[in-house]
């Protein structure tokens, strides 16, 4: 690696900042200390960023690692997986997770395949980020969590940063895997601002973490969910009911033993997924938990899922069919009751 010393911001330790601003202090950091680290994408250099993540980066790091590229996610993508294979470490931005499915074919047959296919001989160490989720009126297109699609796919890592921690610290431990990950953010997220904890200097990505410790129910969420998780809790607090909250953080490989040993101490569990109930990464959870821990459960598993709609672009409408704290409450009470 070749090292050029520490990123340093400027900024107090206590000061408060953004999600999106720690996810621009984790990429500075990571562009600063190895020079094989380049971001590119649509409008990551000069506009800073769809969502403003990359601000200021072009200027400070130039254009050779801050790149501005076409509007072709599958041309940039594979530009990616063909830098990875040649040493280098590249970041490639996508702007939502909708317009990656132009790229999915680079994603499975390519990043995801290559180490398999070529017995071991060749890696693919590239970082892919994109925006999920809804709640902002960005309507269908724009909107949709295919998060558990990807977590599908073996040959990946899959990311759902959900607090200013994660988003800070996540990059450096995903750069350093030798296989693609993919990080999703919530769109909903990049305005939640707060204080980092600085005594996190790194995020582990094997496992999940327990955010609220309970007895009575388990509520397992993951990147914009667990703030809706949380809020349940709490209601569910003041009514003599105690969740407890469990943050993914990866969706592949999904942390079991986590999820598992919650449900063991409470019997219960309700999985909250802004993806679609059919098919969904809640279904494989509720699916886990029953093979395994089948005889722990007092209760079935529940599941709090996006509407089987395309994402609505009317406001009340988007609300009515995105997972509520209410609808979280409501499935608590189902599986305690």
């Amino acid at each position: 690696m070749n090292t050029r010393g520490k990123a340093t911001t400027g900024r107090p330790e206590d000061a408060s900042l953004s999600y999106r601003e720690a996810l621009r202090e984790a990429l500075r950091e990571a562009l600063a200390t190895d020079e094989r680290v380049f971001l590119m994408g649509e409008d990551v250099g000069r506009y800073g960023g769809c969502f403003g993540v990359s601000l200021g980066l072009l200027e400070e790091f130039g254009p050779d690692r801050v790149r501005d590229t076409p509007l072709s996610e599958s041309a940039f993508v594979g530009a990616g997986i063909g830098a990875a294979l040649a040493g280098m470490r590249p970041i490639v931005e996508i702007m939502t997770v909708n317009f990656s499915l132009l790229a999915l074919d680079q994603i499975l047959n390519n990043a995801a395949t290559l180490r398999h296919m070529s017995g071991g001989q060749l890696g693919v160490p590239l970082v892919i980020r994109m925006t999920t989720g809804a709640g902002r009126q960005l309507a269908a297109q724009h909107s949709h969590s295919l998060e558990g699609w990807y977590a599908h796919i073996p040959g990946v890592r899959v990311l759902t940063p959900a607090t200013l921690d994660d988003a800070r610290h996540l990059l450096a431990p995903a750069l350093a895997d030798p296989d693609p990950v993919l990080i999703f953010e919530h769109g909903s997220l990049y305005n939640a601002t707060g204080v980092l904890d600085r005594g996190v200097r790194e995020v582990d990505l094997d496992h999940a973490v327990v955010r609220r410790e309970g007895t009575d129910v388990t509520v397992v969420a993951y990147g914009g969910s667990l703030a809706k998780a949380l809020d349940a809790a709490e209601e569910l607090a003041g009514e003599g009911i105690d969740a407890e909250v469990v943050d993914l953080r990866t969706l592949r490989p999904l942390d079991d033993a986590t999820i598992l040993g919650s449900v063991r101490r409470t019997h219960r569990a309700v999985v909250v997924d802004e993806g679609w109930r059919s098919g969904s990464l809640s279904a494989e959870i509720s699916a886990r938990i029953t093979e395994q821990a089948f005889f722990d459960l007092d209760a079935p598993v529940e599941r709090v899922c996006a509407a089987e709609v395309p994402i609505p672009y009317a406001r009340h409408l988007e609300q009515a069919a995105l997972p509520q704290p209410a609808g979280i409450v409501a499935a608590a009470h189902r599986a305690v009751d």
